[in-house]
């Protein structure tokens, strides 16, 4: 039986422009490209899930605007089930995204219909109950994260918290976190230090894992594991939804079975797949491809 993931979070057009560098502000730069694609960490997220093997479960909001619409025919296609994703009158969420040459990314989120996804439902709770590995984010209101891990934590379902973007997190919140996925930046907006702090990371959660981008990731626990997963080398075309093949591909393996430091690998191979494609969600790989790059260590 394939590995049950809930994935509660975000989804939005993103609209990516391609350019030789990023504008400083006030500056115009003529691009080389635009594409136009459905993303948003949780709808990527989910999608990631998906296609790395597990049966996946979005749970979100979208608009009444044609947006909405592509959004959810992206997931549904991707093979996530999308019974439970809730349309909201207005606009969907839209994030405008520029990309230079070497592969880095600015990106600005206009939340729209992601607002709105307040009050988990019975069903939306019970989908959390009935789930092996739930995933959040931070990209919708953070009442509603709360409530799914504390729904995750009272079933039983393991509970995965990506702190991204980096926001103010409720009391509480990571009471019900059992596995923490930050960046650099996350992590010292949540430490409040100048460094990525791993140890005041696990006193606030029982296990961590720092992504450090083209460095790979960093995995510690409470009993006392510290390891330092390298990344896969790759040819870079966007980075822009590395972290969110990471970090499904991540929920998947762990409720599979595997111990935390071997998936973090075969994440970091996810991540190292997704960044050779441009885009979002069409450029998140599939397992044969994770699996390919894992096997060449």
């Amino acid at each position: 039986m394939a590995t049950r993931v809930v994935v509660a979070g975000s989804a939005n057009m993103d609209l990516v422009g391609l350019a030789p560098s990023l504008p400083r502000p006030g500056e115009t730069v003529l691009g080389d490209d635009f594409v136009m694609t459905p993303g948003g960490k949780g709808s990527n997220q989910a999608i990631a899930a998906a296609l790395a093997g597990a049966e996946t479960t979005f749970l979100g909001a979208i608009g009444s605007d044609s947006f909405g619409v592509t959004l959810n025919a992206r997931l549904a296609a991707a093979g996530v089930d999308v019974e439970l994703v809730r349309t909201s009158y207005g606009s969907s969420g839209v994030a405008v995204i520029m990309v230079d040459r070497a592969g880095e990314n600015s990106i600005l989120v206009s939340p729209g219909a992601n607002r709105t996804f307040v009050e988990l439902s019975e069903d939306e709770s019970a989908a959390i109950a009935a789930a092996d590995v739930l995933l959040c984010q931070q990209e919708i209101p953070m009442d509603t994260v709360l409530a799914a891990l504390r729904a995750g934590r009272a079933a039983g379902t393991r509970t995965i918290l990506n702190a991204a973007p980096a926001r103010e997190l409720p009391p509480g919140l990571l009471d019900q976190v059992d596995l923490l996925v930050v960046n650099e930046t996350e992590a010292r907006a949540i430490t409040g230090g100048h460094d990525p702090d791993v140890g005041s990371l696990l006193a606030l959660v029982p296990r961590v894992v720092l992504t450090l981008s083209g460095n790979g990731s960093r995995y510690a626990d409470r009993d006392g594991a510290d390891v330092h997963v390298p990344a896969y080398r790759v040819e870079v075309a966007d980075t822009t939804a590395a972290g969110d093949a990471f970090t499904g591909a991540l929920a998947v393996a762990w409720g599979e079975g595997r111990d935390l430091p071997d998936a973090v690998r075969w994440a970091n191979a996810a991540g190292a797949a997704c960044v050779r494609r441009v885009g979002a969600s069409n450029a998140l790989p599939g397992r044969a491809d994770i699996e390919a790059l894992y096997q060449r260590g």
